[in-house]
């Protein structure tokens, strides 16, 4: 099983406060609003959320978001969605926030005395979503195959890792309590069911938006008018563009070459870092499992201990045992490999598995082992005691990362260095001096595409923060640096009519084209309603017929869009009747209801506790969205969050 960092205990003091004193103190807290808003944060602090009791403050506790945190998250969120980086300060505030909330939770979750174990956490990671990933078949993946799926999947150590799991049980916990007593009526049950599985099919007719555009064509003259009106929406259509000078260099052009690392270099990294390379104790080994279903009745487990005693008997007398394995295992994981599980180390398995196999000596079997998969039956292999890689067996490893910090660090330095000669010298002359190319772009909008960088992008986001003639800088281009300064700056502004015209003709449209399309959609409503057909009025109005499929509330209907929401007025309908005019985005449609067919009773019957969960699992997210915003609304007003004021005014939730 996972092994957890034990917390020394705490020892806590006797601490005794007179009654004036208590009262002075929570006189200043009422009284003296923002007192801890002016205390000045650490520097890596984004922000500190105090508890809400009494004393919270004064005894530490607080959770501290710190700036890294965020940034870290904010970063994954930029890496995961693909947004460029200007992007980037606005999921820094959102990624912030959002971490402040859960410290929110946190604290309020200790304040109501909810805790979580280190037992809780391992529990969950043997029994939870991750239990497929780092236990399949029951056993556990081993500890550097855990590792790297923390860092390869969340970037970061298995340490923070199981603390967050720690804390996102504690949040759940709160919300349970929160939510637990949350109920739904029999009929509320029944009505949501019924609103399910109920069918409907209906004949519609539709006019297109696409359709309508085309008989659109206003003259010059409208459109300059349509110009002239809307001339503080045109104001700044032309977006600000900034032209750009650079000189780039790829590792392959710093000076001397990419460096290199040496045999001393991977030394010394492995002295000062030995931690790293300590190998526990593991052994290697096979069984064969003979599983007992959860909750199993006396009769079924004695069964299974019978065949478990009868394979070992066989082992005892000689039989081979991969064949065994094969045979009887209920183990698929290591069955066609007859029961060969590899290496595990201490706390990998379960802990009765676990004791038997470190027991063991190589050759050796075990007697029969109950544990809550059912009765194993162990081979140990082969054993290794705790030992510490040797240099040459991390060589390889040592070698990529050393060679990656020293290029890395090389094309810093060369940048700083050109940076500093072309605050000196201008860009022109410290190209020339270092034999390099110099290059002005054409104007560039924001978020475009540098070309000839591999990757432009921070330094366009840093250029659209200069002024021209600004001392150059610096940024990484994906392959290497850029050394650059802006040239000139295109406010946005206004454009002509003429380099215009297009795009006018296109919001021209779109302006008319709602409005004649809610025009004709209800002229379509009211004529088929008057000559009692849709048919009819279709073809006066020049709509399409169709006619739906029998479908329920989750089907998409075409040119309609969803039942559950475009379509939903058809369920009250009764067969015969027709809908007002149903707008979506490119249609308009009014329809007429051929036909209705509600559920059984006993279909009804049969899902009403599906349908139970489903509601008051429903209730409960809503019902705990409201006690979250309303507790943050809390904590702000009572100056229980206090942001570290270097770093961006937080986001308002919702906004």
């Amino acid at each position: 099983m996972i092994r957890f960092l034990q917390q020394d205990s705490r020892i806590v003091k006797g601490i005794f406060i007179g009654l004036i004193s208590v009262t002075a103190v929570l006189m200043v807290i009422t009284l003296v609003p923002g007192i801890f808003q002016d205390a000045a944060a650490g520097g890596d602090t984004f922000a500190i959320v105090h508890s809400d009791s009494i004393f919270g403050r004064f005894l530490g506790s607080s959770t501290d978001v710190s700036m890294t945190q965020v940034q870290q998250v904010a970063q994954r969120m930029q890496q995961q969605q693909h947004y460029p980086d200007f992007i980037l300060p606005f999921l820094v505030q959102r990624a912030g926030q959002a971490m402040v909330q859960r410290a929110v939770l946190i604290q309020e979750a200790g304040r109501l005395g909810l805790t979580v174990t280190d037992e809780d956490v391992r529990n969950e990671l043997t029994h939870g979503p991750f239990a497929p990933v780092l236990f399949p078949d029951g056993k556990f993946i081993g500890e550097d195959r855990y590792d790297d799926f923390v860092q390869n999947n969340f970037n970061m150590s298995r340490t923070d890792f199981e603390r967050q799991l720690k804390d996102e049980i504690l949040i759940n916990r709160l919300e349970s309590l929160i939510t637990g007593g949350l109920n739904v009526s029999p009929q509320d049950v029944r009505d949501a069911y019924l609103k399910q599985a109920t069918k409907v099919k209906f004949e519609y007719a539709v006019l297109s938006a696409a359709d309508l555009r085309k008989q659109i064509n206003p003259s010059d003259a409208e459109l300059k008018a349509f110009f002239q009106k809307n001339s503080a929406r045109y104001a700044h259509a032309i977006p600000e563009t900034r032209k750009v000078q650079y000189v780039s260099f790829n590792l392959n052009q710093v000076p001397g070459g990419p460096p290199q690392v040496s045999g001393a270099d991977i030394q010394r990294y492995y002295n000062e870092h030995q931690q790293q390379f300590q190998v526990p104790e593991q052994v290697r080994v096979r069984h064969i499992l003979i599983k007992v279903p959860a909750k199993a009745d006396a009769k079924t487990v004695a069964a299974a201990q019978a065949k478990a005693q009868d394979i070992l008997k066989q082992l005892l007398n000689g039989a081979n045992f991969a064949d065994l394995a094969k045979k009887y295992s209920d183990d698929p994981g290591s069955k066609e490999q007859g029961g060969e599980l590899g290496f595990i180390q201490h706390g990998a398995t379960v802990p009765e598995f676990d004791k038997a196999a470190f027991s063991l000596q190589p050759g050796q079997l075990s007697g029969i082992i109950r544990t809550q998969f059912g009765f194993h039956i162990l081979q140990v292999e082969e054993k290794q005691p705790a030992h510490e890689k040797s240099v040459d067996e991390v060589h390889n490893l040592i070698l990529a990362n050393l060679t990656q910090q020293k290029q890395t660090q090389a094309a810093q330095d060369y940048a700083s260095k050109l940076q500093a000669e072309a605050q000196k010298n201008g860009l022109q002359k410290m190209a020339e001096e270092n034999h390099l190319q110099m290059t002005t772009t054409d104007p560039l909008q924001q978020g475009g595409v540098v070309p000839g960088l591999a990757d432009g992008s921070q330094m366009l986001t840093r250029a659209f923060t200069m002024k021209p003639g600004a001392p150059p800088q610096s940024a990484s281009t994906g392959e290497g640096y850029a050394v650059f300064t802006v040239l000139n700056v295109v406010p946005a502004h206004a454009p002509t009519f003429d380099t215009y015209k297009p795009t006018l003709l296109e919001d021209f449209r779109n302006e008319q084209m709602a409005g004649m399309l809610r025009g004709r959609t209800e002229q379509l409503a009211i004529k088929a309603k008057e000559e009692n057909s849709l048919e009819k009025a279709a073809k006066e109005v020049g709509a399409t017929v169709k006619t739906s499929d029998l479908v329920d509330s989750t089907a998409q209907v075409p040119d309609l869009g969803a039942m559950a929401s475009e379509g939903a007025v058809a369920f009250t309908l009764q067969p015969g009747q027709f809908s007002g005019p149903i707008l979506t985005q490119r249609t308009g449609v009014v329809m007429q209801l051929l036909d209705k067919q509600a559920p059984t009773e006993a279909q009804i019957q049969q899902n009403l506790d599906a349908v139970r969960d489903q509601l008051i699992q429903q209730r409960r997210d809503a019902a705990f969205a409201v006690f979250v915003t309303s507790l943050q609304e809390h904590y702000t007003q009572r100056g229980l969050i206090r942001y570290n004021k270097k770093t961006p005014a937080p986001v308002v939730p919702g906004m």
